[in-house]
This record gives structure tokens, sequence and C-alpha cells, in this order.
């Protein structure tokens, strides 16, 4: 269980009333409310505040009643269910200094936004001031010390804390909602409450998923309460307060805990990728045959293709020498060049015009960071360009299913294999483009992963042209060395590969 499955545990217990003893002697949650109803009843009439706690409710209808069919769980005799906007003289949200034609200055009313807004606490390392006529075209929303506010729209909707400044100069804007109570008392339990599962779970079934998610404070007027007697609040807050540290001890260490399983992890991957193609792994077959006989074939097949037609003859890559190779292997493996083992090298350009070439829709255009790891493409931020240029413009660069993208300006060496769903696709000039020349004769998974070994990266790495900005030049992606064990055995090597990645991605979970 996770400090914040801790923590979500504990609330919950306390809302439901299984935290402390009830003792009958504190009374009845029903009075508490009653006494409120009249409080608010009086200050209504004395016109010190108005009837109803928000805007949306100026219509003057009541609060629904909680029906049994609302009621999401039990609670005490001596408790009551009832509506938030029962407990709050107002219910208000800010507004945005753009709306009203207000600048931010150095020094004025404190602007409190979601951002601001913690769990539980105010976080204002990061304060915004605004001029003083804003109060004067927001004063609805100018806080009190002891306001309760909610965070109501983004990411962060949920978030509750208590402002506990002194001061009179502060306001809110339009992602945040303010929640004064008639009783202050019942500030520091309500807080908890609005913190809980409770309500976040009635947060969860009245969001609008706009542009940007929010709820209405209409939602927050009508959040269900379970509502103890006020001496029990305060044991509760008393038995929460005293087990959080505990929780944040523990959430500390679970912290440390992933921070190190992330690193054993990664450490581990690197690991098991050096041994790989070191032959290390798994055994050899004698019967799986020679890995120079492989290479034998691959080249009798490139050479068909050249005497084709089907692709340009190449000026011959260098032998590889003893100073080359970082490490030994297999007797039936051996070492080659990358581009021996395919029929192009190339890398992508930047379209015409530049950024103003992309487009909201079309085909795929990758850039660096769309090559993200070892074998799969991010596309979550892809861009695009017109059929045009891809077809005509970027000729080059048109992708095919099973390429095999290498990094090769920016961050370096980080690769990707291409496949049919992602298509189609072309790319920039800070990847290389790498094709086989034929995908039955490699296992295209276990040349990622021998590209991404600690010991070949380092070396790749470390050919890297120094210009302003590191980039690896075609050239070094072509002589690149690979060591090459038997299909058979490349096939074995990636079985046992992914089933011990799998468990070191379980360390950082």
């Amino acid at each position: 269980m996770t400090a914040k499955d801790l923590k979500n545990a504990l609330l919950q217990e306390a809302v439901q009333g299984k935290l402390v003893p009830q003792i009958a002697s504190e009374g009845n949650a029903k009075d508490l409310l009653e006494e409120i109803r009249k409080e608010k009843a009086k200050l209504v009439k004395e016109g010190k505040i108005k009837k109803n706690t928000t805007k949306a409710s100026a219509s003057g209808r009541a609060l629904p009643e909680i029906t049994e069919e609302d009621i999401p769980f039990d609670i005490p005799e001596n408790w009551c269910w009832c509506r938030l906007g029962e407990l709050a003289e107002i219910i208000t949200k800010g507004s945005s200094p753009s709306w009203q034609g207000i600048n931010y200055v150095d020094k004025g009313i404190l602007f409190v936004t979601s951002e601001n807004v913690g769990d539980e606490e105010l976080l204002l390392s990061k304060r915004k001031f605004l001029e003083q006529k804003f109060n004067e075209i927001q004063p609805r929303s100018i806080l009190q010390k002891g306001d309760i506010l909610t965070n109501i729209v983004g990411a962060s909707i949920g978030r509750t804390a208590i402002f506990d400044l002194d001061i009179k100069n502060a306001n809110i804007n339009q992602a945040v909602a303010l929640i004064r109570l008639k009783n202050k008392q019942l500030n520091s339990y309500i807080v908890k409450v609005l913190n809980s599962k409770t309500i976040i779970d009635q947060m969860s079934d009245n969001t609008v998923n706009t542009a940007r998610a929010n709820i209405s404070l209409t939602t927050v007027e009508n959040f269900k309460i379970p509502l103890p007697p006020l001496a029990e609040q305060k044991r509760i807050v008393a038995a929460i307060e005293k087990f959080m540290p505990l929780i944040e001890e523990y959430g500390k260490k679970e912290t440390e805990l992933k921070a190190l399983n992330e690193q054993i992890g990664a450490l581990t991957k690197k690991a098991i990728l050096q041994e790989a193609v070191q032959g290390k792994l798994v055994p050899q077959i004698a019967a799986e045959g020679n890995a120079k006989d492989l290479l034998e074939e691959i080249k009798k097949e490139k050479a068909k293709l050249i005497k084709e037609g089907k692709i340009k003859k190449e000026k011959p890559l260098p032998e590889i020498t003893e100073d080359e190779i970082p490490f030994d292997i297999p007797e039936n493996w051996c070492w080659c060049r990358l581009g021996e083992l395919a029929t192009l090298v190339t890398k992508g350009t930047t379209p015409r015009g530049g950024n103003v070439a992309y487009s909201n829709e079309g085909i795929g255009f990758l850039r660096a960071e769309n090559v993200a790891g070892i074998k799969d493409l991010d596309l979550s931020n892809l861009k695009y360009i017109d059929e045009d240029t891809h077809k005509n413009f970027l000729k080059r660069s048109i992708i095919n299913e099973n390429d095999l993208l290498i990094t090769i300006a920016g961050t370096l060496g980080r690769t990707a294999i291409v496949k049919k769903e992602n298509l189609p696709l072309n790319a920039n000039q800070a990847i290389s483009i790498v094709r086989l020349v034929n995908y039955d004769l490699i296992d295209l998974i276990y040349l990622v992963f021998s590209i991404n070994s600690p010991e070949l990266q380092k070396k790749l790495i470390g050919q890297t042209k120094v210009t302003a900005i590191p980039n690896l030049t075609l050239e070094i992606i072509e002589n690149c060395i690979i060591p090459l064990p038997p299909l058979a055995e490349q096939k074995r090597i990636v079985t046992a590969i992914e089933k011990m990645l799998s468990l070191c991605e379980k360390l950082g979970e």
C-alpha cells in the first residue's frame, strides 16, 4: 500500500465514524446543524449575509434534501448528513485579472491561484500581486482568515486548504472556490472531508470535461457532508494529525525506495543487455550454425538486389580491426557493421519553411523527441506535414514499416522500430533511417537491443562530431559494429531479454 493509499484509507475511516469512538455526552450532530441553520437565518434577517451561499442559487431555491439513495455509506447514529451549502455563509470564486483589465504588480493584493492551493496547505513560494482596484471589482471573493479554498478547475481539482494568513488584502482567481463556514470551528474537520475519497468521488461524478476539467459552485454547494458532533470532529482531526507524520515518513521512505528500485532497474537493464550481446545470456547451440554463414547470406542477398537495380551500390565498408572490438563474443558469432545488414542508411530533412510547414493533420513528421526509447515511438507530441511535402519534397525520408530509427542530433543513440500502425510517417534531420536487407535473416529487436547495450552505446556516442549541436553522421551509423549471433540464437536472446526487462520495469513501480 502506498502512502497515498494509506492517507485515503485513514480519511475514509475518519469520515465514516470509524477512527474514534462515539461519546453520547458529546451530543448529536443534528442539534449542531440546527444551531448553524438558526444562526444563518438570523444573519440573513439582519442583512449581514445573503440568503443563498452561491450566485448559482440566487433564485431562492432550497438545497435538495439528501435521500436514502444519495447516501454513499452508513454513519453513526449521532451523526447526520448535510449539504456543504448548509454550513457555509458564502461559496464563491474569483475572476481573471485579464477580464477586468487589471495588471500584476510587485506589491499589492495577494492573488491566490490554484497552484497556491495544496493538500491542506497553502503553497506560497510563488506569489502574485494585483492592483488594489481588483478588490473593488471583486469584493465577494476577498479572502478572510479561516476561509477554505478548493481548486475547481484543471488537473489540481479537489486540492483543499485553509487560508490561514492574517491579512485583509487577498483575493482569488476563477479556478479557486472560496468556502466560508458559518462556524469556523468546523474548518479543520471539513477540510479533511473535502480531501477524502467521499468528496473526490462526488467531484468526479460532477466534473465537466471541457478544454479544462471543472466543477461548478452549485456542485460544491451540494457536496454531501457526513457531520459528527463538534467535539468528535475535534477528536477526529487530532487522531488524523497524530497519524499523518507517520504516513508522511512512510511516503518519504517509499519515494526513496522507488528511486532506488528505478536505479537498480536501470542498472540491471543495462547489465542484461550487455550480457546478452556478449553471448552470456543464453547458451550457444552448435546445431544453430555459425553467424559468419548468416552474414555471407545477407551479403549475397544485398549483391542480388544491387544487380537487379533495386538498390544502389555503395563503397565498401572498412574491415573491422582488433582495436575496434570492445569485448569478446562466442566462436560461432561474428562482428559486422550495421551498414552490411542494410539496404539504406539515410536521414530526414527539414521541410521547406521550417516550423511554418507543420500542419494540424496529414502525414506524421518525426523529430528526435518522438524516438524516445529502445523499441517504441512516442507519438504524444507528433507534428504533421502535408501529402505534397511528404511525397515530393521529402521523398528520401519516407519511412517504411520495420525501419530502424536512431537519433543522430540532440539526444544521441536512442532507437525505435516503426510499426505498421504508425504509418504514414516522415522524419527530420535529427533521425537516421536504417532499412535492413532481409528481415527474415536478422531479428530486428535483437539488433535494437544490441545497439542499446552499454558498451556499444558508449562506442557509438564516443564518435560524436562536435558542432554547435553534437551529432552522429550517417557514416558513423553505417560503421557501427554489431555482435552477430546465429538467427536462432538471436531469437532466444530476445525472448530472454524481454522476460528479464519486464521484471526490471516492476522494480520501478
